[in-house]
């Protein structure tokens, strides 16, 4: 296969991931763990579709998945913040709920197509030799997926709501002493996350594939946190872990179609044996700097 239309496809398979990591960064940097990801990434993908389909719009269709995945993170959120339940215990019911919710509202759109974003022909750019094919000759969401990140991490380290939102990440008491609005800050942000997660899956359903298939997710909303912690929590860090994994998946699609001597189900498991291994190595080097109150309650009077 042609090396820089092997690159450009490596955007494209990145994209669901990175949407989806950008949003968790910004949920856990609040001091929320939030294992919901993939049922907010297969409700935006059969939303995503089923509304695309009905209005003959992806654009829409993106823009009613971002709204109904965010809508069920505020579940997440209420459950959290407010009623003090567990987050991980909550996080995991979330996924489950939203892998059930999909099957239900997917069934009647099993072997259908949907409309897909065309590629963008930027003037003169996608004319350029190399660069034009591998950088300007994608579709609108591979660059909004770019210019989110590059917003939160602008916003999270120039911005007085991205000190707001760390030292609530770092330290919910000292912040609450302070007089910012811990649980409201993190509703907020869990909801960012949850419309984020709602795009990738979309992307997924609409861009990638572009059809409905129950459980399409496949695991990508697992692969999102994990490359979070990849990441160190940091933007830029997450876009590189989410195409290099995007790398990955897209190598051994590659192998598998030019028909490599190694069975298909060792080619199907590599990119996430690989996380595992990036994981296990990078959690042998200690702390790699998560917030301080990740993962744990508030409540103003404790």
């Amino acid at each position: 296969m042609n090396p820089i239309l092997l690159l450009a496809s490596l955007m494209v398979s990145a994209t669901p991931i990175l949407l989806a990591a950008i949003g968790e960064v910004v949920v856990e940097r609040s001091g929320v763990l939030n294992l919901g990801v993939e049922g907010l990434m297969i409700t935006g993908a059969v939303i995503g579709f089923a509304v695309a389909v009905n209005t003959s719009s992806p654009g829409i269709g993106f823009i009613c998945a971002a709204l109904a995945a965010a809508l069920l993170s505020l579940s997440f959120a209420v459950l959290t913040q407010i009623f003090l339940s567990n987050q991980v215990a909550t996080g995991l019911g979330l996924t489950l709920v939203g892998l059930g919710l999909s099957a239900l509202i997917g069934k009647p759109y099993e072997g259908m197509k949907s409309p897909s974003l065309d590629k963008l022909d930027l003037p003169l750019l996608s004319d350029l030799p190399v660069l034009g094919p591998l950088l300007f000759s994608h579709d609108a969401m591979v660059y909004i997926s770019v210019i989110i990140v590059i917003a939160v991490a602008y916003t999270l380290k120039r911005t007085r709501v991205g000190l707001i939102l760390r030292a609530v990440g770092e330290n919910h008491h000292a912040a609450h002493a302070l007089g910012y609005k811990v649980i409201r800050i993190r509703i907020l942000a869990i909801m960012f996350g949850g419309a984020c997660s709602g795009l990738g899956g979309a992307y997924l359903s609409l861009v990638r594939v572009p059809q409905w298939t129950e459980g399409m997710t496949a695991g990508a909303g697992w692969i999102a946190l994990a490359i979070v912690v990849f990441g160190s929590w940091r933007p830029w860090r997450v876009l590189i872990g989410a195409y290099l994994f995007g790398g990955v998946t897209v190598l051994q699609l590659n192998l598998q179609a030019a028909g490599a001597a190694i069975p298909v189900e060792y080619l199907s498991m590599s990119p996430y044996l690989i996380t595992i291994a990036v994981l296990v190595f990078i959690s042998a080097k200690g702390n790699q700097g998560a917030p301080g109150s990740l993962g744990r309650a508030f409540h103003a009077s404790s």
